[in-house]
C-alpha cells in the first residue's frame, strides 16, 4: 500500500501546528508528510504503524515520527466507551528545530532529539507519563502560551536514555538533489509495486546505473539492501492484513509478495518472532483483554 502525501498546514501567526483530534475510532491512514510529527494517543488500544515498525500501543502512547516517514495509528476499541479516542497532534519542522537552537543555544539537546528521530522514537513510561498533563494543556492555551509548553515536552523527551527507535530505516535525508531525487523514484516504485516480481536488472535500469554500482548506491541512501528492504515492505503489509481482516494466511501471503507459504512463515518468524498465525492470535488476545480503569 502506497502511503498518502498529507499537506501539514501550519496556521498564519504560528510557527508550528497542533491538532486536537476526538473520534469513537482511529481509522488505517497509511500517510506521510514532511514535518515531525509527535503524537499522544489517549483512551485508544490498537496497532501502530511507523515505517516498516507495526505494534500493539495502549492509552498514554507517545511517539516522535520523522520526516517523510510513513506512519499510521488504527484502532476500534476506546477503554473508556464513554469518551472519544484523542490524538493529540504536534507538527513542526526541522528548518523550525534549526532557527531555535541558532537563536538559543541552550536548547541544543534538540538538535540532538531530531537527528535520532528519523526513524521514528517512541518512549518510556516514564518520560510519556511526565509529560501527558502538559501535551493535554495544549488545548487550552492560546497559541502564544503553547510554545513553552511544547519546548519543555521536547526538552524532557530528549533527555529520555530509554527511547527506543522505532522502524528499520528512516527516509534518505539531506537536501532535494540529482541523488536524493533518483532514490526517491526506485523507493517510490517500490512501495506501489513490492508484491510483485521485482528483478534489481530492472530497478537498475530505472536508475540509470549498472547492477553493480545500483547495488551500492541503494545500500549507500538505505543501508541495506533491495532484497532485505522487500522483505520488510511485504511483513509490514502481512502484518497490517493479519490484524486488520479476516483473511486467510494463505492469501495474505500472496498479496504480500509471497508465491510460497512456506517461504513466507519462515521470513514473518524471522522478522517478527512468531509465526503469523501466534501474531494474529496474540492481537486478538489483547483485543479481549479486559479495560483498564477510568481514566484521569
Amino acid at each position: 500500500m502506497r502511503p498518502q502525501f498529507e499537506h501539514v498546514l501550519v496556521p498564519a501567526g504560528q510557527s508550528w501546528s497542533l491538532l486536537w483530534r476526538e473520534l469513537p475510532e482511529l481509522p488505517f491512514q497509511w500517510h506521510y508528510h514532511p514535518e515531525f510529527e509527535l503524537t499522544l494517543t489517549v483512551n485508544a488500544r490498537g496497532q501502530r504503524f511507523i515505517g516498516d515498525d507495526v505494534a500493539d500501543f495502549d492509552d498514554g502512547d507517545l511517539v516522535l515520527v520523522g520526516p517523510n516517514l510513513p506512519h499510521t495509528w488504527a484502532a476500534q476499541r476506546r477503554l473508556d466507551e464513554s469518551r472519544p479516542m484523542l490524538a493529540v497532534v504536534a507538527w513542526f519542522s526541522l528548518d523550525w528545530i534549526a532557527r531555535l537552537t541558532t537563536a538559543m543555544p541552550e536548547l541544543g539537546a534538540l538538535g540532538t532529539l531530531v537527528r535520532t528521530a528519523g526513524a521514528g522514537l517512541a518512549f518510556s513510561p516514564q518520560v510519556r507519563n511526565k509529560v501527558r498533563p502538559a501535551l493535554l494543556s495544549l488545548g487550552e492555551l492560546e497559541s502564544a502560551r503553547r510554545m513553552p509548553v511544547l519546548l519543555d515536552v521536547l526538552l524532557e523527551l530528549a533527555a529520555d536514555a530509554r527511547a527506543r527507535p522505532l522502524a528499520s530505516l528512516a527516509p534518505p535525508s539531506g537536501r532535494i538533489d540529482g541523488q536524493r531525487e533518483r532514490i526517491g523514484r526506485i523507493l517510490d516504485y517500490l512501495h506501489a509495486h513490492f508484491a510483485e516480481d521485482i528483478a534489481v536488472e530492472a530497478l537498475a535500469q530505472r536508475a540509470a546505473l549498472s547492477i553493480g554500482a545500483f547495488h551500492r548506491f541503494f545500500k549507500r541512501h538505505t543501508l541495506t539492501t533491495v532484497v532485505d528492504y522487500l522483505t520488510r515492505l511485504r511483513v509490514g503489509r502481512a502484518c497490517q492484513q493479519l490484524l486488520q481482516t479476516d483473511k486467510a494466511i494463505g492469501a495474505i501471503a500472496e498479496e504480500s509478495g509471497w508465491r510460497n507459504l512456506a517461504h513466507f512463515n519462515r521470513q514473518f518468524l524471522a522478522a517478527k518472532g512468531m509465526t503469523p498465525r501466534a501474531y494474529r492470535a496474540r492481537h486478538r488476545q489483547l483485543e479481549r483483554r479486559p479495560p483498564q480503569a477510568q481514566l484521569p
